[in-house]
């Protein structure tokens, strides 16, 4: 008898390390993929000629009356950039993962990471983008009451490449 009850606790024990360790898993993998997962989803690809490379656009907000920002959720590939261009009412970026550049006309390059914020002066040419072997993902938030963004030249690869 009392072997019969050595060999059931023993059973019980291996199943409950067995269920616990399942568990631990699973927290795990859930864990790892909702930190993989994106915060907006990646939106439709932007086939205009204002990049280069391959970029992503997730309309979040539009402006209206109301409210005169659009905010948008922007996947820049590796290698991607937008040309130069202004805003008549400025804009601001949020970087939320990735490795991005910004620069102003007539000033250094800067590098974005996740948790970074740009103020983007109105009427300043600027461009944005992924790092050369990272993607990059911001939030776009534009003021649209003074107009739509000017575009303008696209980012010569020797201004793209200089280091920060």
């Amino acid at each position: 008898m009392k072997t019969m009850n050595f060999k059931n606790i023993a059973i019980l024990l291996l199943i409950g390390v067995v269920s616990f360790s399942c568990t631990q898993k699973n927290e795990t993998k859930q864990t790892s993929e909702l930190q993989n997962s994106t915060v907006f989803a990646k939106g439709k690809k932007i086939t205009n000629d204002n990049f280069t490379g391959t970029v992503w656009l997730e309309n979040l907000i539009q402006a209206d009356t109301l409210n005169q920002n659009s905010v948008g959720s922007v996947t820049f590939e590796a290698g991607a950039r937008s040309k130069w261009h202004t805003h008549p009412a400025g804009q601001i970026l949020l970087a939320i993962d990735g490795i991005g550049y910004y620069q102003e006309k007539g000033q250094p390059k800067k590098i974005l990471r996740k948790g970074d914020a740009i103020k983007c002066p109105a009427n300043i040419p600027h461009w944005h983008g992924a790092s050369s072997d990272t993607k990059f993902i911001q939030v776009a938030i534009t003021g649209r009451e003074k107009g739509e963004t000017v575009w303008l030249d696209a980012v010569a690869d020797s201004v793209y490449q200089k280091k920060p």
